[in-house]
């Protein structure tokens, strides 16, 4: 079982290009952490540019809002799941050497910032895509789909 916790992402079509990518690869749900928008606005309006990106998907993945990362992966560690940050840092393992429980959580974060400093703190582990170029990262989109696809087999 695959989960995806969007933290604090600010662009609504990297939202609807990482729903459309979550189907393809088989995510159950996506929570949408802080001010990450919502594919249904608070006045109950389809946000325009998740529903262009996700061409529909964002209608047939189960997704929820929360305010935070802290209380929400509290929940799914109780619920047996592996909470795994994608984050370049000093304790973090290739994605190469990371083999995919049977029960993971994602979460990646805010295009520039990252993820939370607090919510780091909280997860189980940490990974991070290996860079061959001079830039230290990807788009957060780019990001998520080979983060998504990784240990996918057949």
């Amino acid at each position: 079982m695959k989960y995806l916790i969007l933290e604090n992402i600010r662009s609504a079509y990297n939202v609807g290009a990482i729903f459309r990518t979550a189907d393809g690869a088989g995510v159950e749900k996506i929570f949408l952490v802080g001010y990450t928008p919502d594919p249904i606005d608070r006045f109950g309006r389809t946000q325009a540019e998740i529903k262009k990106t996700s061409l529909g998907a964002s209608e047939e993945i189960e997704w929820e809002h929360r305010d935070d990362s802290q209380s929400l992966i509290d929940e799914l560690k109780k619920e047996g799941f592996v909470t795994v940050a994608v984050e370049l840092g000093k304790d973090s393992i290739s994605l190469a050497d990371f083999t995919l429980p049977e029960k993971v959580a994602y979460i990646m974060g805010n295009e520039v910032k990252g993820v939370e400093e607090s919510t780091l703190q909280q997860v189980d582990k940490k990974v991070e895509i290996p860079m061959k170029g001079k830039k230290e990262s990807l788009n957060v989109s780019v990001a998520a789909g080979i983060i998504m696809y990784h240990g996918i087999s057949g």
